[in-house]
């Protein structure tokens, strides 16, 4: 699954290419072809032919044989039969991979719109022969599988995933039920997913005469121009609200497609299914959101009231939000120089990461520019661990779109690293897949720091971050409370548009503080978050990865040797341990209702420095 940064904060939004292609140099295109090497190449046809063929293979080979495997202890084959099936996966998300990449580039042409769509149809039927093999795994018994784990090396060598698989046994139902609910999300789920990326890709907004894409009418909510920043909130709204109606469906008919898988599995609350994909308290959640509820007044409504007063209002209207501060620098960063800039961070932390990091330049693993029908905001794909990962951005030149490189190229790294655990134990929970994103944006925001002297460039680049924190945790998590009300209502039946619209209202105005004017049109700025439709309530995890990363920069600061290892140990760990296990060598626990204060603390204590500096 590709994971996406922050689109959800108009704070990342990039601007045109057409117009600063020339001051930026040279954005680089990624080459795919490390998957495949091109939309037409038979070794992609003969890999979905495989792909179906072993999977029936596999279905015919292992379907009702497990529990007698288990028995056998060490003579038994379930090691040989997961060895199989984490082949298998490999080679579905492979192809999956690569056609997802194909169809993000440009999201409007029919022909990279078929092949997503014909891929997703054909592996989801083969991986529909796979299904039967975690439900039969889970319907063994306890001490069996703890047998088989310590008889059987091969199978050992898997005990992460297969423990991690046991705790979805409580919410597993029935084998046809469950084949049902994977070949009917083909024409449900996913193909409300698409209808929400062509129809935004599609959109178009109309700002001074001008008709712009998403990416660079957000951008223009960043001019210094009060004028302009208006001209395109206006814009915004408007073209919405033009297509209320269709969002307004596709969010209603999500949410109940969720109710009803959540009620046959019987999860109690409405984000259960979340924390524990997450694997995850419901408690750590509470206490992180509660946390940060409590802050708004000395985070979010301090700052912004500090902002209004640096701009010269009252009050800013929401389209101000992310205005830049007169002593914001104005030129245009070249590609070559964030890269520098990215790469000389990574590289004072350790050597290592650089190196890692600079792969993805090298070998053309990146796609910055911006182009029409391209997938907007920005994501880092794993891939699969025989390949490598990916990276989209929409690089416009602005100092968050080099933050914007530095967390994606975070990603990238733990995703390298996390590689040696294997298809099945690589990919790493949301709430820790956030952590190497953030610290590698941190490392790159203390190093410019630390290299600048002059008081106005520092309190430019303090502001900066600030509003970066609040849109990564304040933000976030006023956007899992309406997620909360959206799913909540949906139960009592369908919502209308006005009613997303006042959840919007209410989140926002809670969270932003009495600084900041909802004028007209806002009510409908919930519509363009892909968060909401993709992955809902994915978005907390933004808000416990930057939490959990300014505790875990703390430590590093203040440590004298050592850390780096402990780090990179964490990131190879992949999704092999708990957040508990893994935070234990850096002495911090999630669990600990004080946790969420080290990092709110840091977001606080940069606030006071801009104050000092007023």
């Amino acid at each position: 699954m590709i994971s996406r940064r922050r689109l959800a904060a108009a704070s990342t939004a990039q601007g045109t290419a057409a117009t600063m292609g020339a001051t930026m140099g040279d954005l680089p295109e990624w080459n795919l072809a490390d998957l495949y090497s091109g939309m037409e190449a038979p070794e992609l046809r003969r890999d979905l032919e495989k792909a179906a063929a072993d999977a029936i293979a596999f279905e015919s080979r292992w379907k009702g044989t497990l529990a007698a495997e288990a028995g056998r202890g060490s003579d038994g084959k379930l090691g040989e039969a997961l060895k199989q099936y984490e082949a298998l996966e490999e080679l579905i998300g492979r192809i999956v991979s690569y056609a997802g990449l194909v169809y993000a580039g440009n999201t409007v042409d029919p022909h990279r719109a078929k092949l997503y769509g014909d891929v997703q149809e054909k592996m989801t039927d083969a991986s529909a022969h796979l299904l039967f093999f975690a439900l039969e795994l889970n319907l063994i018994e306890d001490v069996a599988i703890e047998a088989a784990l310590d008889a059987d090396p091969a199978f050992g060598h898997y005990r992460p995933w297969v423990l991690d698989l046991r705790m979805d046994k409580p919410y597993q139902l029935e084998d046809r039920i469950e084949q049902l609910f994977h070949e009917k999300s083909v024409t449900g789920r996913g193909a409300w997913n698409r209808l929400f990326d062509e129809t935004m890709a599609d959109l178009r907004f109309t700002v001074d005469g001008e008709e712009l894409t998403l990416e660079p009418t957000l951008n223009r909510l960043q001019d210094a121009d009060g004028e302009v920043r208006r001209e395109a909130s206006e814009a915004l709204a408007a073209t919405f609200s033009k297509n209320l109606r269709t969002f307004t469906l596709i969010t209603n008919t999500l949410a109940k497609d969720k109710e009803i898988s959540d009620r046959w599995r019987g999860f109690k609350d409405i984000a259960d299914s979340r924390h524990l994909a997450n694997r995850v308290e419901r408690g750590v959640v509470d206490a992180l959101a509660a946390a940060v509820r409590e802050a708004y007044p000395r985070l979010s409504h301090r700052y912004y009231a500090m902002k209004a007063r640096w701009l010269g209002m009252e009050a800013m209207n929401h389209w101000d939000r992310n205005a830049p501060l007169p002593e914001t620098p104005k030129a245009t960063i070249a590609w070559d120089d964030a890269k520098n800039t990215v790469l000389s961070a990574y590289h004072r932390f350790s050597p290592q990461m650089a190196d890692i990091a600079r792969t993805f330049f090298d070998r053309n693993w990146i796609d910055a520019p911006v182009r029409p029908g391209k997938s907007p905001g920005a994501f880092a794909h794993p891939t699969v661990p025989s390949v490598h990962p990916y990276v989209l951005l929409n690089y416009m030149g602005k100092p968050r779109d080099v933050m914007t490189l530095a967390h994606e190229l975070g990603h990238g790294v733990h995703q390298v690293l996390a590689g040696g655990q294997g298809a099945l134990m690589a990919s790493t929970p949301l709430t820790l897949a956030e952590t190497a994103s953030v610290f590698g944006e941190m490392l790159t925001f203390r190093s410019l720091l630390d290299a600048t002297a002059d008081k106005r460039e520092r309190k430019a680049m303090l502001a900066q971050k600030v509003e970066d924190m609040i849109n990564t945790v304040v933000r976030q998590i006023a956007f899992y409370e309406f997620e909360r009300k959206v799913h909540a209502e949906r139960r009592n039946g369908e919502l209308t548009s006005d009613k997303l619209g006042q959840f919007w209202l209410e989140v926002q105005a809670e969270s932003l503080g009495p600084a900041i004017k909802l004028r007209e049109g806002y009510e409908t700025f919930w519509t363009y978050i892909p968060h909401f439709i993709h992955s809902p309530f994915y978005v907390y995890a933004y808000a416990f990865g930057d939490c959990l990363v300014n505790s875990l920069y703390a430590v590093y600061r203040g440590s004298e040797r050592g850390f780096q290892e402990k780090y990179f140990d964490m990131l190879k760990a992949g999704g092999t341990k708990h957040h508990s296990e893994l935070l234990k060598p850096f002495g911090l626990d999630a669990t600990d209702p004080s946790f969420w204060q080290i990092g709110l603390g840091v977001i606080s204590g940069l606030i006071d420095e801009l104050e000092a500096l007023d």
